[in-house]
Formats: structure tokens, C-alpha cells, sequence
């Protein structure tokens, strides 16, 4: 019998609930628990989330203000600031934002969260785990004495120490991580070694033939094939003589609505590429109307709207948005996106065009994708028609997403839900 969990997420950006959202099926009632915004939560609780959440948002927005954003931004990136890895030492010492996170649940933040699932276990007559993908919900389960299993699902490569909790050796908390490095970065911070897992990312499914069709549209001129066809043909098995899609970029905003000119920026570049049938394009506005609205007034001016081969995708609920998502995937060939979670799709056999990093946690996601071969950073986006071009005829796209595909971890999910039931 598969093993049910409380899984819990915040609702502060994609990130969280994007790493969430493959493991409804595990979930009680196929439902996320939003630790920030479920039915019933104390007014004091949700403020306290609300003031954080607008902060973020703001802050990440700010920061393409010339300096005044960057000085704010760097301030607040303290908090969650990753020092070097070497020399390997004791980084046990809680930051001060760790602190104050504790003495706000000394005041009673996340006290009746946590006392309602332990009302719902009794109901069930079951202490139930809980799967958190943001470490708030976890270090709340703990020190409010939550009976089940905790376990928090860590969403990028390498991780600040406000991961750990105040008092890591004492902890019961068990961490699936994506990489080796944030596995080995907690141990640093004191949790103890089998209280962590290295389990992979919770990605989506795609189905067996994407990756077949996606190479053929990254390596247009055969230069990777060539080279590799034993490889390819190894591990895919044949692939078929023509892709059943134009070449497919999907252009990804973060969810505090940045660097949606970045966007725009690459749809006037891809302009008569678009116009010739030559690449699709799909702009990625997720549940952010002004960023819909944004895509839409420039799309008007450059008489794109409703043209066959743009595409926008945009949902009012999150769970329509993540399917929809998921769904274009299939037929995605590159994945332009700034280093967040989407980092890990690269896993699927999608190569990732590296925006601009928004956070110390996504500059080292960002070093992650580029050691590993996953992905390329981004060139000026006024001229990707020429250098993503070039990259395209080199067979450098078709390299990444072999790269991704074979040395990535796919089985996350899988990972974690048998993680779970052990």
C-alpha cells in the first residue's frame, strides 16, 4: 500500500509548490497544503507570511533598478547567502535570520498548523509524515513536537544555512536532497548524516519519445549525431526521420514576474524566424495577469498576437498552470529560464538557456548547470537569432540535453515516495 503524507508547501514564487506538485499523488486527498494560506489560518500567522512574501516579490523586482536594486537586493540575499564549500569546515552556527524565524514560533507562528494535523492524524487514528518543500513548515512541525516523520525536500544544488535547523544534531528532520553537494552542505551545517537522503529532484514524467523528437530539432546540421550516434542510439534507440514539432524555445518568467523583458527582448530578436515558421516560441507567464497583460500589449505591437507560432501560457489557478506547463514540455527544445528549480529539468533531456541569477541560491545553481553540461548561459537576447543559431548548428544544444538527460537524476519522485514508505 503506498504510503500517504501531508505534503506542504508555501506559496511564495513557483519554486516550492513546483517542487511540490509532483508528489499530489502521495499527498492526503490529492491536496498541497499551503503553510502560508490554508482555510482557517490565524490572521497573525498569515500577516507574518504575507509581509515576507511581499518583501521577496518586491526585492526581486527591484532588482533590475539600476544600483539602488542591486544594494537592497544584496542585503536581503544575506539571509540566505551560501559561503564557500572550501575548505570543508563546522558551519554550524545559525544565522541570525534563522533565530528570529525560531522566536517568531515562540510567539505561536505555525502553532495551529501543525495542531491541526495532529487533530487530523488523530482522526485517521495514523501519524502521518510530513513532506515539506520549504524548511519554515519543518522546523514549525518540530518545535511544536509533531509525532509523525518530517521530511523537508531541498529545491536547489547547493543551500544556505538557514536550511539547517537552529539545533541540526538534536534534529529529527530528514532531508531528500537534488545533489551530492547539498547533501554533503548539510552535514557541514550538523544535520546528521542519515537524516539525509540524496534522492534526486521530484520531477514531472514526460513520455519516452520527446527526447528523440527534441534532438532532431537541436541538431539540425548533424554534428552531435555524427559523433555520438552509437550513444544516441544506445539509449533512445532509433530516432525517427523527422521531428513532429518547428524548433521549440519556451521562455520562463520567475514567479515575482522578473525579467519578463528579457522575453520580449527575444521575441523581437526571433521575429522573422517566428514569421517563416522557423522556431515556435512560448512565453511563460504562469498566474501573473500583468505579466500576461505585459506579453500581450507587445505581442499587439509587433503584430505577433494569436500568431500560430507564439504561444503564452497563463493560468489563474497554480495547479492549471503546472499541468499546462508539463504539458508543453513534450514539444519544448530549450528551456530558457533563470538558474531556479527549472535547473533540474534539465534531467528530462530539455537543455537550459541560463537567464540572469536572482539570489545567491540560483548562482550556484547556476555554476551547478554549467559544470555539469546541462546548460548554456544566455548571450545578449537582441541577437539570439544569431548566437543561439550558431549554438544550434554546432550541435552544442543537442550535447546538453544528451548531457542532462544521461547524468541527471529523473527518478526523484520516485526516490522520495519510496523513501517514505521504508
Amino acid at each position: 500500500m503506498e504510503q500517504k503524507a501531508w505534503v506542504i508547501s508555501v506559496n511564495m514564487g513557483y519554486g516550492h509548490q513546483r517542487t511540490a506538485f509532483p508528489l499530489k499523488n502521495i499527498a492526503i486527498g490529492g491536496k498541497i497544503i499551503n503553510a502560508n494560506d490554508y482555510q482557517g489560518i490565524p490572521g497573525r500567522d498569515r500577516r507574518i507570511w504575507e509581509t515576507s512574501r511581499r518583501f521577496y516579490e518586491f526585492i526581486s523586482r527591484l532588482q533590475n533598478t539600476p544600483l539602488i536594486g542591486n544594494f537592497f537586493f544584496s542585503l536581503y540575499d544575506r539571509f540566505q547567502k551560501i559561503f564557500s564549500f572550501y575548505p570543508k569546515r563546522d558551519l554550524n552556527r545559525a544565522p541570525f535570520g534563522l533565530k528570529q524565524i525560531y522566536s517568531l514560533f515562540k510567539g505561536g507562528w505555525g502553532r495551529d498548523l501543525i495542531e491541526n494535523l495532529k487533530i487530523k492524524n488523530q482522526n485517521l487514528k495514523i501519524n502521518l509524515p510530513i513532506i515539506t518543500t520549504f524548511f519554515t513548515p519543518a522546523f514549525m512541525a518540530e518545535f511544536f513536537n509533531y509525532p509523525g516523520e518530517i521530511f523537508c525536500v531541498v529545491c536547489d544544488a547547493d543551500i544556505s544555512r538557514s536550511w539547517a535547523p537552529l539545533n541540526p544534531k538534536q534534529s529529527k528532520i530528514k532531508y531528500f536532497t537534488p545533489t551530492k553537494r547539498a547533501a554533503e552542505r548539510l552535514e557541514l551545517y550538523g544535520v546528521k548524516k542519515e537524516n539525509i537522503f540524496l534522492t534526486g529532484y521530484p520531477l514531472p514524467e514526460l513520455s519516452p519519445g520527446s527526447l528523440k523528437q527534441r534532438l532532431l530539432n537541436l541538431d539540425p546540421q548533424k554534428k552531435y549525431f555524427n559523433k555520438y550516434k552509437i550513444l544516441i542510439e544506445k539509449t533512445l534507440g532509433q530516432l525517427p526521420e523527422s521531428a513532429d514539432h518547428p524548433f521549440t524555445i519556451m521562455f520562463a518568467v520567475g514567479g515575482a514576474g522578473a525579467q519578463k523583458e528579457i522575453g520580449i527582448k527575444l521575441v523581437k530578436s526571433l521575429a522573422v524566424k517566428i514569421w517563416a515558421g522557423d522556431v515556435k516560441l512560448i512565453l511563460v507567464a504562469g498566474i501573473r495577469p500583468g505579466v500576461k497583460k505585459y506579453f500581450d500589449k507587445n505581442l499587439e505591437k509587433l503584430k505577433l498576437k494569436n500568431h500560430q507560432n507564439i504561444g503564452i501560457i497563463f493560468e489563474k489557478d497554480i495547479d492549471d498552470y503546472f499541468q499546462k506547463f508539463n504539458l508543453a514540455l513534450e514539444k519544448t527544445d530549450v528551456l530558457w529560464t533563470k538558474p531556479s528549480e527549472l535547473s533540474f529539468y534539465s534531467a528530462l533531456g530539455i537543455p537550459i538557456i541560463i537567464a540572469p541569477s536572482v539570489g545567491s541560491q540560483e548562482e550556484f545553481n547556476k555554476r551547478w548547470l554549467l559544470k555539469s553540461g546541462f546548460g548554456l548561459q544566455q548571450g545578449n537576447p537582441k541577437y539570439a537569432e544569431q548566437w543561439l543559431f550558431d549554438l544550434l548548428d554546432q550541435g552544442y544544444l543537442a550535447e546538453a540535453a544528451m548531457q542532462g538527460f544521461i547524468e541527471g537524476e529523473k527518478m526523484g519522485t520516485l526516490n522520495i515516495e519510496k523513501n517514505i514508505s521504508k
